[in-house]
């Protein structure tokens, strides 16, 4: 993967997708304009797409032949793959071994449209192949030498834009380790191949090569970067327990929902707010403003995506920890998606994953200003409990904010308490942890009605007997 100027040098990108038995028409569709939207937030723009039907991925280059040509055709690639040579060293041999054994350019009777498009012309031609799958080393190896250009998977990409959009240290940290994890299996022995480290006469072995070194390096690099995440871990998880009395709402959902846009309408904060992908990566807590009791902190959590790398969602454990501890969590979703309920099944499982599914939640179903009344009529009797909302409206930005206040408070009790002038000082943990419905001054001090927890209505009963 080039670095973070890969797009100022290639403009143009061609997405290509498979789309293997079970999968429908439009999820494959929806599924190749995201990978289309991610390659934008990228800053490149897509001049074309290449799709075909298959019962199963090729091991060698995910494609068949027909539309491999098609797709060379859009990069001025040789449209072929070559067979390996055979390599000239045993230690090349077993290093790409594996590679004769997936090595299969399947027969036309695989494909249901492997055809090349005689009719195709070609008036842009793209810089970059971007692929809506993981790709291999030996895939992508084979797919640049038949496309001649770079070529990235939807892994490659997305964590192409965590890396850009990563600011705070602990992100870039996570960041950093996804990418080291991604690289290392796609390693590849360099061409003289027996490139050994200190295998000279007294030495004991023949020495690592040159790709043993660097995975070893990346080994190192990996451990080291996690020891320096567990420091800053260590850190969050004091400042979380110096705020667990105050109760928290956790926005949880896809990437470019609209929970940001969410999080700033209910706190009144400055977080960034973007209509791209993935522009959000690291925690943001706030509180609920304006100041409401009880006390509620507010946190923007990183978005969801189909096909998340495993390794980024390991990584972000710390930053979706805000959702375990959490005690309700605010499903927000962009009603006017057509793929929106996909999308909130992929946030239930990646929660599910964490054990962060047993909290109470709401639905919000978000950008509701882009549907139509039928459309609107539809989704309340799908989803009769949710909540639809477009936060450029301030009175649906009111209803969440009752919501969520409502939920806090329904496990709360009101009492009178008597209290003493020589007991003042509690006046000041009760106007923070309760709210006071009235204040009468009496003789003996002040008579207080409050509505508050049951555990601080104990308390405050235990400092007045």
């Amino acid at each position: 993967m080039n670095s973070h100027d890969m797009s100022e040098k290639k403009g143009k990108a061609v997405l290509v997708a498979l789309q293997l038995p079970g999968v429908s028409d439009e999820e494959h569709k929806g599924s190749l304009d995201e990978l289309g939207r991610l390659t934008e937030t990228l800053g490149f723009e897509v001049v074309g797409r290449v799709s075909q039907k298959r019962k199963s991925a090729s091991t060698a280059a995910i494609l068949g032949s027909g539309k491999l040509k098609e797709l060379a055709a859009y990069t001025g690639g040789r449209g072929v793959v070559e067979r390996f040579k055979k390599p000239g060293n045993k230690a090349d041999h077993e290093e790409l071994n594996e590679d004769y054994e997936d090595y299969d350019i399947a027969s036309d009777d695989e494909f249901e449209d492997d055809e090349l498009d005689e009719g195709l012309v070609i008036k842009q031609q793209a810089g970059i192949v971007i692929f809506d799958h993981e790709l291999s080393p030996t895939q992508l190896k084979n797919l640049e030498d038949v496309t001649g250009v770079e070529v990235l998977d939807r892994t490659g990409v997305i964590l192409e834009i965590f890396s850009r959009h990563a600011k705070s240290r602990e992100a870039r940290l996570q960041v950093e380790i996804a990418k080291l994890g991604y690289l290392a299996p796609r390693l590849r022995l360099s061409k003289v191949g027996g490139d050994r480290q200190g295998g000279g006469i007294g030495a004991k072995g023949a020495g690592e090569s040159a790709h043993e070194l660097d995975k070893r390096r990346i080994r190192d690099r990996i451990a080291e970067l996690k020891t320096q995440l567990d420091a800053i871990r260590n850190e969050q998880n004091n400042r979380r327990s110096s705020r667990r009395e105050s109760p928290c709402v956790a926005l949880v959902g896809y990437t470019n929902a609209g929970k940001s846009s969410l999080m700033r309408a209910l706190t009144g904060s400055e977080v960034l707010v973007a209509d791209k992908l993935f522009a959000t990566l690291d925690t943001t807590v706030r509180a609920m403003y304006p100041e409401s009791f009880p006390r509620v902190l507010v946190s923007d959590t990183v978005g969801f995506i189909k096909k998340l790398p495993h390794d980024l969602v390991a990584s972000f454990r710390s930053t979706l920890d805000e959702a375990l501890n959490a005690s309700l969590l605010l499903f927000t979703v962009d009603a006017s998606d057509p793929n929106f309920r996909s999308q909130l099944e992929v946030t239930r499982t990646v929660l599910r994953e964490i054990g962060a599914d047993d909290q109470d939640q709401f639905i919000i179903l978000n950008k509701v200003d882009n549907l139509t009344d039928l459309e609107i009529r539809a989704l309340r009797m799908e989803f009769p409990q949710a909540i639809m909302i477009s936060t450029r409206r301030p009175e649906d930005i009111k209803r969440v904010r009752d919501l969520v206040l409502g939920f806090f408070e329904k496990d709360m009790i009101e009492e009178k308490f008597l209290v003493p002038y020589s007991k003042g000082k509690l006046t000041g943990p009760i106007h923070e942890k309760a709210r006071v419905l009235s204040e009468d001054f009496e003789d003996e001090g002040t008579v207080m009605h409050l509505r508050a927890n049951k555990e601080f209505i104990d308390w405050l009963r235990k400092q007045l007997s």
